[in-house]
């Protein structure tokens, strides 16, 4: 997919992507080694992303699996399309000559099957990058089932047989850590941890991927997102949410987050009821406010890893 780290690199900067010199090494070395990386972190912290802009430097596509409790084979693999089976079945002669074996062999093919995520991926001419988003939520029979394509690059198909992977795709597997993934898929991956990213770093996203705006708004952002992280809401936001959250200031012409903007902001930040009351709460928002002013301030303070306990911690309390 690539040929040195360096083609790498510019290929991520050109998706306005903001990586470290280790995850652009292990994203290098997993695509060289072809071998799957597993994402694992809080959820929204950029671990979906990661295959959409391998995808976007290697210029191919993406085959997304996106799992859930009670996955089976036919989301995964495919199925067979019994309405394209007997369309086919009634345009041939089926009188006494008719040659049923043949028949049965010729409905049992790739022809009259409906290929999932899984079977497209190695089908390809061009690798494709397979994401396989939130493995943590299936059970761990299925998980096993996926060792096949991940350590031999083959699926086995009832009726039809061995389908050797045509292309080995780059394979991201991500996980919220719902469950922990078995040892046998983390044995034949590279790991990487995802976090929410720090006040520097998140500025930095914000200003690739949100051009036109204030950069200075910018750093409040991403200090803002540090408070909101800060404040256990049952659903921190997101790198997206913030990003949205940019755009949507942007539109309306807004460069300074204040207290005035809760009831503007709130549709964007808080997405459960908990979290709705609890920033309506008296001081509530004029906190986090309060913090992201601070945070952004003493953004390389806090950089260099010397946290401490918000400062109106004590008003949090409830």
């Amino acid at each position: 997919m690539f040929s040195s780290i360096q083609e790498l690199s510019d290929k991520l900067e050109a998706a306005k992507y903001v990586t470290d010199s280790v995850t652009l090494k292990v994203i290098y070395l997993a695509a060289q080694m072809q071998k799957p990386v597993l994402a694992e972190g809080p959820p929204g912290s950029g671990k979906t992303e990661l295959a959409n802009v391998v995808a976007f430097a290697a210029n191919t596509r993406v085959e997304r699996l996106q799992c859930y409790e009670g996955i089976n084979e036919e989301k995964a693999i495919g199925k067979f399309d019994e309405s394209l089976q007997r369309l086919y079945l009634n345009t041939q002669n089926g009188g006494a000559s008719a040659d049923w074996s043949s028949l049965r062999r010729d409905l049992h093919t790739l022809d009259f099957f409906q290929e999932g995520p899984l079977l497209r991926a190695i089908l390809y001419e061009k690798p494709c990058v397979l994401l396989i988003d939130e493995i943590d939520k299936v059970s761990e029979e299925f998980e096993a089932e996926l060792l096949e394509i991940l350590s031999d690059w083959q699926l086995s198909i009832p009726r039809i047989g061995t389908i050797k992977a045509k292309t080995k795709p780059f394979v991201v597997l991500t996980s919220n850590e719902v469950r922990r993934i078995g040892d046998p898929l983390r044995r034949r991956s590279l790991y990487l941890r995802f976090e929410h990213p720090t006040i520097e770093r998140e500025t930095q996203i914000l200003d690739k991927r949100t051009a036109g705006a204030d950069p200075e708004l910018h750093g409040q952002l991403a200090g803002f997102a540090y408070a909101l992280r800060g404040y256990t809401l049952e659903k921190a936001p997101s790198i997206a949410e913030m990003l949205d959250l940019a755009e949507a200031l942007k539109i309306l012409g807004v460069n300074k987050i204040t207290a005035e903007l809760r009831d503007v902001l709130l549709p964007l930040i808080a997405k459960t009821q908990n979290d709705r009351k609890r920033l309506l709460l008296r001081d509530g928002f004029e906190s986090l406010v309060y913090d992201t002013q601070r945070h952004s301030r003493g953004a390389d303070y806090i950089e260099r890893g010397q946290q401490q306990e918000p400062l109106c911690a004590e008003r949090r309390r409830y």
